[in-house]
């Protein structure tokens, strides 16, 4: 009897150990399956992603919505890898589906701010308040558009600083979009000393003007001001946008170079002392 009942335990434990062992090889052979689906899923996504980009260059689709398109689709086949991998190893996938689901309600009532930055990004799209390649200043940071994806806005910077601004706040905040028009105003401050013959001033001024033909319209000389120790001409010319900064300094750098060969003198800051004697 207890030889039987030996018997019998052992050929459970044999059993046991012979399932145990089935399912370990089985799991380990869908675990090398999953990982190589990845891998080969990882890849396809980056080709289908240069395949969209491809598309999208070609049928000269706006740069604005195709950083927006391109940065969308990858989220979304990355989900579908994922629930393939899952579904590989075993687990049920309408389960996962349904959790992904769940937690996605609780992830985005605790993300709010994201939600808001996907539909500030819709509505950039939208209403178009600038696109890539466009100069603007927002957010305390001025910079040129180089990508609006679905959560942020990549700007970079004069001194070749990437910024990351979210697009919730970029929709709802005002915007200066220095590229929307073809032209822009440029303002100068020109100071003289007092005894300065004002028409000899704006007359060597506008000839200072007049020598640069990036200006496209005709300019204009005020004078602005009566400071404590000068007298302060503003100068106002038109340029095309991108024309603004070279210009900015090439005229500064004309007018300090031509006025005082004019015989017209920059002024140093003067204070007059009167002693009178007790």
């Amino acid at each position: 009897m207890n030889q039987e009942l030996k018997l019998e335990e052992g050929m459970a434990l044999n059993d046991f150990l012979s399932i145990v062992a089935d399912k370990a090889v089985n799991f380990a052979i869908h675990l090398v399956v999953a990982i190589v689906v990845f891998y080969i899923g990882r890849f396809l996504v980056r080709k289908l992603n240069a395949f969209v980009q491809t598309i999208l260059r070609k049928r000269n689709v706006d740069p604005s919505i195709a950083t927006f398109v391109q940065s969308a689709s990858e989220i979304v086949l990355y989900f579908v890898l994922i629930i393939a991998v899952v579904g590989i190893l075993g687990l049920e996938t309408s389960s996962f589906v349904a959790l992904f689901a769940s937690a996605g309600v609780a992830i985005g009532m605790a993300m709010s701010g994201t939600l808001q930055n996907f539909a500030g990004g819709v509505l950039i799209l939208t209403l178009r308040p600038y696109n890539v390649g466009d100069y603007i200043e927002a957010q305390g940071f001025a910079g040129t558009v180089k990508a609006i994806q679905m959560f942020s806005t990549l700007i970079t910077t004069a001194d070749n600083k990437t910024i990351i601004i979210p697009n919730g706040p970029l929709s709802n905040g005002s915007v200066n979009n220095y590229s929307r028009q073809e032209e822009r105003r440029v303002d100068w401050t020109v100071s003289l000393a007092y005894g300065t013959d004002f028409d000899k001033a704006k007359a060597a001024i506008l000839d200072v003007l007049a020598g640069d033909e990036r200006i496209v319209r005709t300019p204009d000389v005020f004078l602005a001001e009566l400071a404590d120790s000068s007298i302060n001409f503003t100068v106002r010319a038109w340029v095309k946008a991108a024309d603004y900064w070279p210009v900015f300094f090439s005229i500064n750098e004309q007018i300090y170079k031509t006025l005082p060969e004019r015989g017209l003198e920059f002024p140093f800051p003067q204070l007059d002392v009167h002693v009178q004697n007790a």
